[in-house]
């Protein structure tokens, strides 16, 4: 399904994380069909950043604050009066919510409480989408994908964190939104879980793409995690383009849209880390090295996940264009012209451009 150009002008959005690596392609997505970014995050979270290297100060009209401050957040989103609110800042990170469980778990459980709360104090606002992951789910290491009505869960920091997010999004909904008679107060809430999304721009450390890219260019000697673990891959623009496809959906018929969705890459498309590192080295060419080591340090993370999207395909029309190789290509392209020294901005359009018409 194609966005809806006509749906998204003019509309007002406030996105919480614009500053990340999704916020920003977010942010530039949204500019392109002529909708008013509002932005509330932290400041970028790396440097070099993808919202500093494509200047999107000049595209977004954003604030920097925590999440965690729930009357600057309530402040800004009614001095902002949006009709939609994407909510996407987080504590995004497994292995760092080992050494910072408290700001994960506060950031990523009272923040999802906050800007709900901002919400349901808001008069402008219709449509509400909160940005989870695939990792919210109890994970059985099961050869299919996950489905939307399975057992949520979590065993790391992190997904615990973000299966409490879940948690809240449905209390608010079942609670402030869904039952109350005055249509005044009727918000459609979702929530969207998405598997690894790859793409130019991301510079977080510990993480796998970033990490090669970063050794690649450096001449350095990868050291690759967990080579067999299977993750469901998928170029920032497919979940993207998925949640937009949602909350035009959920604007329209709030009852029939207001629950949780999975966007994801094909089966095929999820396959091991070191199949990856693999791709990556041909696309990059040169003098790539990499070694692997199966990690044992008390530190857990799944090793088998899949997504089920048939309800978004069967209710949205929505899948997955790119296959693991058209994403990796295009994250590869987007790192050489950054490292070319090419306008960012201008790049990471055409990129939009291009996948528009796949």
């Amino acid at each position: 399904m194609a966005i809806n150009k006509e749906f998204w002008a003019g509309k007002k959005v406030f996105l919480t994380g614009h500053t990340g690596f999704k916020g920003s392609w977010a942010s530039m997505l949204l500019n392109g069909l002529g909708a008013k970014v509002f932005g509330y995050s932290l400041e970028a979270p790396s440097t070099p950043s993808l919202f500093e290297a494509a200047s999107l100060k000049k595209i977004v009209e954003g604030v920097t604050a925590d999440i965690r401050d729930v009357e600057r957040l309530t402040y800004e989103m009614n001095k902002a009066s949006p009709e939609i609110v994407i909510h996407m800042a987080a504590q995004p990170l497994v292995r760092l919510s080992y050494t910072a469980p408290v700001d994960t778990f506060s950031t990523n459980i009272m923040g999802t409480v906050n800007v709900l709360e901002a919400v349901r104090l808001s008069n402008s606002v219709k449509a509400f989408l909160n940005v989870t992951t695939d990792k919210c789910y109890s994970n059985n290491e099961w050869d299919w994908g996950y489905r939307e009505t399975d057992i949520l869960g979590g065993i790391d920091p992190y997904s615990g964190s973000k299966t409490c997010s879940e948690i809240v999004t449905t209390s608010y909904r079942e609670s402030f939104f869904e039952k109350i008679s005055d249509e005044r107060f009727k918000v459609a809430i979702a929530s969207a879980r998405a598997g690894n999304v790859i793409g130019g721009g991301d510079w977080a450390t510990d993480r796998l793409i970033p990490d090669i890219i970063r050794a690649f260019e450096s001449g350095e000697t990868v050291k690759i995690r967990n080579p067999n673990s299977i993750r469901p891959w998928q170029f920032v623009l497919e979940p993207l383009s998925g949640y937009l496809n949602l909350i035009e959906k959920m604007y329209e018929e709030k009852n029939l849209y207001s629950s949780a969705w999975n966007f994801g890459p094909a089966i095929e498309d999820a396959i091991p880390v070191l199949s990856i590192v693999k791709k990556i080295a041909d696309r990059w060419a040169g003098d790539v090295n990499w070694t692997c080591e199966e990690e044992n340090n008390g530190k857990s993370e799944t090793t088998f996940l899949k997504l089920d999207t048939s309800k978004a395909r069967a209710n949205l029309g929505w899948k997955a264009k790119l296959n693991i190789d058209s994403a990796i290509e295009m994250t590869c392209d987007w790192h050489k012209a950054f490292r070319d020294g090419k306008n960012m901005f201008e790049f990471s359009k055409s990129q939009i451009a291009k996948f528009d018409k796949f």
